[in-house]
């Protein structure tokens, strides 16, 4: 073991590596009762989502400390998952299939990008500030996600504004309406409310306190809070219905799902959506292109995990030649295996930041994480009970933390304030993150016109903004 994961040479031991490992699991566990919550919504089924869950953060932590020796766990990102389920099957009109069929399609890009110099023109392309403003933008949409979810927010519009509705078997189910909305706080009437604010407020109070667990304590507390209340209902416990072999069972449902008729075959038989698709797709690796990369520089920089040769190698090298490279490696071959399993992108957790903090320092504490993951999976049948009062506050929570990349941004200089504000606050006002980064890169091509710098504007940026414009003619012309 200290042959294997070299710990005295990066001062560490086996005893600091498991308590990191134990302290990164705690921080991020929440994933296993989100991620099911947010797809299942898309129609997938709660306990396939909820394995799928577990055993591409298995395989994909592993990887990641076998392969890079480097102590970052992985799991369904945050954010990621809300735009699978939120924009992609809701807001564009894809079966879960073929959302999966693109998610596959990202990891494999994803791993080309990674083992070729690809890689280096796309993240010169993108302008350090739109980097920051994607990740800062990605936290107002799961934040605001959480807020939905928890039901803290009712929006009223006027009749003269509804421009489209949907009625099935006389009950109207959708409604369309164009603009005249007034978004207001819901009433704290009824117990459900009372729950959601007494858990928001929880969450808030514990990770403030730097709590190690805080999420995930706050999820159970709330839960048991919700018992206590009549909110939760105790007789919804199913072990059979929610046991570890009916799970198995219902992954059969999402397994190679990818690949079914209803997967990749149907996305490209539409020649009219091929561009949306595509969009859709790089609006997936983008995000996680870059979130990826933050976490690794952001956490790598200050601890010495990432020496100066591995950041530079970010950009200059290809293949596997630095740790850097083969910890992307196993982060693009992660989320093409979740997706195989059933799950959205599978990536490089921040939290990992908490088991670094607490001493990690190699892929050991990675193995732990691992290991925690996998006899995760036994406590299926509970997982079930989790009201979406519990999980909506570790979304809100969630994004708060990630609103931390808008301090990298100078908003005083309008030029960069610009592009960031419409790729940020157009992901949550317009509840896409796809359609928040297509407008941050054409108003920051619109002003580099505008003041006569065009060619700053590098040829991946004009051809990407390029056909998120043809994207929207298209969407506007169907």
């Amino acid at each position: 073991m200290e042959k294997f994961f070299e710990l005295k040479k990066n001062g560490t031991n086996v005893s600091t590596e498991i308590m990191a490992g134990l302290t990164t699991f705690f921080a991020m566990s929440y994933i296993l009762f989100v991620n099911p919550t947010i797809l299942s919504a898309s129609g997938m089924p709660f306990q396939a989502v909820f394995l799928a869950t577990i055993i591409s953060s298995v395989i994909g932590t592993l990887v990641m400390g076998l392969f890079a020796n480097v102590p970052y766990a992985q799991a369904p990102g945050m954010g990621l998952n809300a735009f699978f389920t939120f924009t992609v099957v809701f807001g564009l009109g894809y079966s879960w299939q073929q959302a999966l069929g693109m998610v596959f399609l990202c990891g494999i890009i994803n791993i080309l990008i990674t083992v070729t110099k690809i890689r280096k023109m796309i993240i010169k392309a993108i302008p350090e500030s739109m980097q920051h403003a994607i990740g800062g933008g990605i936290g107002v949409f799961v934040a605001y996600a959480g807020l939905k979810s928890a039901n803290l927010l009712v929006f009223s519009g006027d009749t003269s504004s509804i421009t489209a509705s949907t009625v099935e078997n006389g009950v109207t189910t959708n409604v369309t309406i164009n603009g005249g909305v007034v978004p207001g706080l819901a009433m704290f009437n009824n117990p459900e409310m009372i729950l959601a604010v007494i858990g928001l407020i929880l969450t808030v109070v514990l990770v403030v306190l730097d709590l190690k667990g805080a999420i995930l304590i706050s999820i159970i507390g709330i839960t048991v809070i919700g018992i206590l209340m009549g909110v939760v209902d105790l007789s919804a416990i199913d072990f059979q219905q929610n046991s570890f072999s009916n799970s198995v069972k219902e992954l059969g449902v999402t397994f190679g799902a990818a690949f079914g008729s209803e997967g990749l075959p149907s996305l490209f038989s539409d020649a009219a959506k091929i561009p949306q698709v595509l969009m859709t797709i790089l609006a997936f690796s983008l995000s996680d292109t870059f979130d990826t990369i933050g976490t690794f520089i952001g956490t790598g920089r200050r601890t010495g995990i990432f020496s100066k040769e591995d950041e530079e190698a970010l950009e200059n090298s290809k293949g596997f030649s630095s740790k850097m490279d083969k910890a992307l490696f196993a982060d693009a071959i992660a989320t093409s295996i979740g997706a195989i399993f059933g799950t959205s992108n599978t990536t490089t957790f921040v939290e990992s930041a908490a088991g670094i903090g607490a001493g990690g320092r190699t892929g050991l504490t990675s193995v732990v994480v691992a290991a925690l993951f996998a006899l995760s999976s036994l406590f299926a049948p509970l997982i079930a009970i989790v009201p979406a009062q519990a999980t909506a506050p570790a979304l809100i929570i969630v994004g708060v933390m990630m609103l931390g990349s808008f301090k990298e941004i100078n908003w005083v200089i309008l030029e960069e304030a610009v592009p960031a504000f419409f790729a940020s606050i157009f992901m949550g006002l317009c509840f896409s993150i796809s359609y928040g980064i297509a407008a941050g890169f054409i108003f920051y091509v619109i002003i580099k016109v505008s003041k006569g710098r065009a060619r700053d504007v590098s040829p991946i940026l004009w051809i990407v903004t390029g056909l998120f414009i043809i994207n929207f003619i298209i969407m506007s012309i169907i």
